[in-house]
């Protein structure tokens, strides 16, 4: 497969020069694969570099083939790849800005009990440009441009464990980020993770200070890892130390996802365990009743159930909030995104 323009920065298209033509192409080149242009509705480039362009790169990394509108204005688009691989990726209005959510990898091998994104297993990472086309395409989509962006916040929450696929990520975060393109501040990305310690511990090293969001899910190691099978490697007092790290080197305060869970994460001593564990760290908690995935049969829990938990939160000056659902009669919520390449590639 052909790498995609969007993979390379300004700096990186510089080949293009080495090819003999003047500087001035790198930087319409690049402005095009920012507009997400394809080769055919590019004007002002030469048709020789256009075939040499063509005979090495895709112009974009994906395409939408499918929109899903919900009736709380939440989008879900499924992009194809160029290779054929189906994702998925979510747009959701808000107030104070429109959020793009956005996937890292086709499927998940992380194995979360109440994810559909693993449940066909991890079949490929995503380039940094593949990462980047899922922005722009959608930024294109709106009507935004590079100076008047239609997207103003990203979470890295889409399908797949973005720190599992870490030099990509860290390089879309450059190339979002990067003053000559979209320049997407890393202050309105958060960057989503089931608590990949040694990655939390680089990522905290390298001055890229996005929100850090860790999925918690449960307050104890022998709940967590009936939930999340990675706390066999990375337990909750290494997860614990790492967000405490993060915090240190960014000063931003660290996201913690916990997901209801019938009968497994939602008692009161649940509750107590999860704030004297979170105790001292600059912190919020983000609360999710469980959006219902068919194969996997775990449901959420009682409106009584979660206003008793954050009571007791609150009562420990934990701070929390019930995250307002989005898109659950498209299944673009939380935990619904999956790899469509199974389901689509024979229809």
């Amino acid at each position: 497969m052909k790498p995609c323009l969007q993979d390379f920065s300004f700096e990186e298209l510089s080949f293009i020069t080495e090819w003999g033509f003047p500087r001035f192409r790198v930087e319409q080149v690049y402005n095009a694969a920012i507009q997400y242009k394809s080769y055919d509705n590019i004007s002002n480039l030469p048709k020789a570099l256009i075939e040499k362009l063509k005979e090495n790169f895709a112009d974009r990394g994906l395409e939408i083939i499918k929109t899903l509108s919900s009736k709380d204005g939440t989008e879900k688009y499924l992009y194809r790849l160029n290779d054929g691989n189906i994702i998925e990726g979510v747009f959701m209005p808000h107030g104070y800005g429109d959020t793009l959510c956005v996937s890292t990898q086709v499927g998940c091998r992380m194995g979360c009990e109440f994810c559909a994104s693993g449940l066909g297993g991890l079949v490929r990472n995503l380039t940094a440009g593949e990462i980047l086309s899922q922005v722009l395409c959608v930024n294109a989509l709106k009507g935004g441009t590079a100076a008047k962006r239609a997207i103003t916040n990203i979470v890295l929450m889409g399908s797949g464990e973005p720190l599992d696929n870490f030099d990509n990520t860290v390089k879309f975060l450059r190339l979002i980020s990067d003053e000559r393109g979209i320049n997407i501040s890393l202050r309105n990305i958060s960057l989503s993770t089931c608590g990949l310690v040694p990655r939390i511990i680089e990522l905290a090293d390298m001055d890229l200070p996005v929100t850090l969001t860790i999925s918690l899910h449960a307050p104890s190691d022998k709940k967590r890892t009936a939930l999340m099978p990675i706390n066999k490697a990375h337990n909750l007092f290494s997860v614990i130390e790492a967000a405490k790290y993060y915090f240190e080197k960014t000063k931003r305060r660290i996201i913690f996802e916990y997901s209801f869970v019938e009968g497994e994460n939602s008692d009161t001593d649940s509750a107590k365990q999860l704030a004297a564990l979170v105790k001292g760290l600059p912190c919020h908690i983000n609360l999710i009743n469980l959006n219902f995935v068919e194969e996997k049969g775990l449901r959420g829990v009682s409106a009584a159930q979660i206003k008793e938990f954050m009571r007791i939160l609150d009562e420990n000056n934990v701070s929390n909030t019930l995250r307002r659902s989005m898109g659950n009669d498209i299944e673009g919520a939380c935990g619904q995104l999956r790899n469509k390449f199974a389901e689509n590639k024979n229809g």
